[in-house]
């Protein structure tokens, strides 16, 4: 009999988990038995899901990745038995705008680094040593396809997944004899508030890349999340790149003159 991870053991801590990967990955553990810190900026949705999972399975916090001094507080803070943290689900992330990289808003860059690759590592570097000194655990950073393949006007959020990738793959060799595992996340169309939130909150926009296609949803991504992170300690899953069934990789973009 193959023997999986118990999940009932699991202590999560999640960023941006008021939507998305976030929320459906923090209700995948809780449905399995383990418990929850699910963090975000909204903190009307976080008392949404803590009314949904139970206060004794989600511990909130309202909190920005961005704001490292937040973060350190957030982290020393957090209560018993919460503060027994084994999977660390680095999932806070966003994509601004499609525009060529000559006319885009330099804010909406700048917003993206924040978030994407200093919020990101922030967390990360901040959680490792507790993962470590309770005897190991699981980080999983949240990539995406765009990390592999960059398209036309997504030149810096395809470069901050780069970064993910990457990332996650050093901090694997540094962990070495440390009992801590090391999964990327990379996944394709997924239809949640991403595009909402790419295009500032045009709906018909937002609407636009996922018409006449089945997307996969944010519930297929935090299966594949639980599934990384249950098999045996001796499997490390390095990367995930998830695809719905009718996207494939494009042309090479040329230019005809």
């Amino acid at each position: 009999m193959y023997q999986l991870l118990d999940p009932s053991r699991f202590v999560v801590f999640i960023t941006g988990a008021t939507s998305g990967f976030g929320a459906a990955a923090a209700r995948r553990y809780v449905a399995a038995g383990g418990k929850v810190i699910a963090t975000g900026r909204r903190w009307d949705r976080l008392v949404e899901l803590q009314a949904e999972l139970g206060a004794e399975n989600c511990h909130i916090i309202e909190l920005d990745v961005r704001d490292r001094a937040a973060l350190e507080r957030a982290i020393s803070a957090i209560p018993v038995p919460f503060d027994a943290i084994n999977i660390v689900l680095a999932n806070a992330g966003l994509a601004l705008g499609l525009q060529p990289a000559a006319e885009t808003d330099l804010d909406d860059w700048q917003t993206m680094i924040d978030t994407n690759v200093s919020g990101l590592t922030y967390t990360v570097r901040l959680l490792l040593p507790g993962l470590i000194a309770r005897g190991g655990g699981h980080i999983v950073t949240l990539g995406s396809v765009a990390g592999e393949y960059a398209y036309p006007g997504g030149s810096v959020y395809a470069a901050t997944k780069a970064y993910v990738k990457h990332f996650a793959l050093a901090i694997r060799s540094d962990l070495q004899g440390k009992n801590v595992r090391v999964t990327n996340i990379e996944p394709g169309l997924t239809e949640t508030e991403f595009s909402l939130v790419r295009f500032k909150g045009d709906d018909a926009k937002a609407a636009k890349p996922y018409e006449g296609v089945k997307a996969m949803n944010a519930d297929d991504i935090a299966e594949s999340i639980f599934w990384a992170t249950t098999l045996p300690a001796h499997v490390n899953v390095n990367k995930i790149e998830l695809m719905a069934s009718n996207q494939a990789i494009g042309p090479f973009d040329i230019h005809r003159g």
